[in-house]
């Protein structure tokens, strides 16, 4: 089955009562801050939501929606300047992280040339991860907030590069 584009309401249409306001509060925030939304449904069945960042053609995160559940997965090309941040991650989050998939090219040279995977630290933690799962995080309501922090925190140090 090929990929078909639905809208942003056939997506929140499946969405639970919980992940709801935030899909709502990320997407609004996202167009607000000149970001272009499209909407698409995989041939898993899986649904897929994805942020492009106008002024620099790049993806900035992907709302997802799959068997496990609500997830954001944020492009954090940025994150050594907002760093700190990172430092107040909450733990169900960074263990997200530490089980997400190393990055080859940082960790062996493996992988694409043109892949930038994510080499920084949480606390005394290091972490070289791949760019498509190292921040693929559940939607909770204890950490919500934090996500879209995060998401903020992303747009905003992309806005300071142009």
């Amino acid at each position: 089955m090929p990929q078909i584009k639905i809208s942003f309401e056939d997506f929140i249409a499946r969405l639970d009562k919980e992940a709801l306001p935030t899909a709502i509060e990320l997407h609004e925030y996202l167009l607000d801050n000149g970001c272009k939304a499209t909407y698409e449904e995989k041939a898993n069945g899986g649904l897929i939501g994805s942020y492009k960042h106008t002024k620099t053609k790049k993806v900035i995160c992907n709302q997802l929606l799959n068997k496990k559940g609500f997830v954001i997965r944020i492009y954090g090309e940025n994150i050594n300047k907002y760093n700190g941040f990172l430092q107040d991650m909450p733990q169900d989050l960074v263990d997200s992280i530490e089980k997400a998939t190393p990055c080859r090219r940082l960790v062996s040279g493996g992988c694409s040339p043109k892949c930038r995977g994510y080499d920084f630290m949480i606390k005394d933690k290091h972490f070289q991860k791949c760019r498509y799962s190292c921040f693929e995080l559940f939607v909770t309501q204890a950490n919500n907030q934090y996500i879209k922090e995060f998401v903020e925190k992303e747009l905003t140090a992309r806005e300071e590069n142009i």
